[in-house]
């Protein structure tokens, strides 16, 4: 697996934000955003992993960057588990990375966009069994969230923000609903926020991160 791209503070790093792509994409992908919300977290550590290239069903088993195999789109999405384990198990290795850092828990943020995004509602509510400083799930889905889902006191505490535009057709809206409702009705302090866009990022989308961001690191 290639190494993550990290992008280190202009002082010295007390916070971690880990940040995976979507589906196609690769480390690079955020990378402009890393740098825009640096400029407002002066001493929060950016790492953008990069998914292994694999062949990806849906796409006629074109090969690209993918946390995981995407086999059919509907009624919904039906994925590779194994591969979104991997992919989960490296970001839990990432979090234990920065924890020897020496960088607390509760100041390691999960965002992930799309696919990114699914892989981040996985490690921090299905995986994870510590503290976290928060989820950002931008344009996502939660495809393992079910009725059978149980967290952890530890998992209730992690706050999280889901962005989604209304307009987007490859992650319908009702899709992040569905995953927002998920941990709403489990008792996590949970933001939805809509956007007139597309499967895309816009820029008030940034400006609306980096402000809650700042307003949990302090």
């Amino acid at each position: 697996m290639t190494d993550p791209l990290i992008l280190q503070p202009a002082k010295p790093a007390d916070a971690c934000v880990i940040w995976l792509h979507g589906l196609g994409a690769d480390r690079y992908d955020f990378l402009p955003v890393a740098e825009a919300l640096q400029e407002q977290l002066l001493s929060t550590r950016f790492v953008l992993p990069q998914a292994p290239t694999r062949a990806v069903t849906i796409n006629g088993g074109y090969e690209m960057p993918s946390w995981y195999d995407i086999k059919a789109m509907s009624p919904a999405r039906s994925i590779s588990i194994e591969e979104l384990e991997a992919s989960a198990k490296m970001v839990t290795d990432l979090i234990e990375e920065q924890k020897s850092s020496g960088i607390d828990p509760s100041r390691i943020f999960l965002a992930g966009f799309s696919q990114g995004g699914a892989v981040v509602f996985h490690t921090a509510f299905l995986k994870w069994q510590g503290a976290l400083g928060g989820v950002l799930a931008l344009s996502t889905y939660a495809p393992t969230f079910g009725d059978e889902l149980e967290l952890s006191a530890s998992q209730q505490r992690i706050p999280v923000l889901c962005l989604h535009g209304v307009e987007d057709e490859v992650v319908l809206p009702s899709m992040g609903r569905s995953a927002f409702e998920h941990l709403k009705t489990r008792g996590v302090t949970v933001t939805w926020q809509e956007y007139p866009m597309g499967h895309e990022v816009l820029p008030q989308e940034i400006r609306d991160i980096g402000d809650w961001l700042s307003k949990r690191l302090g």
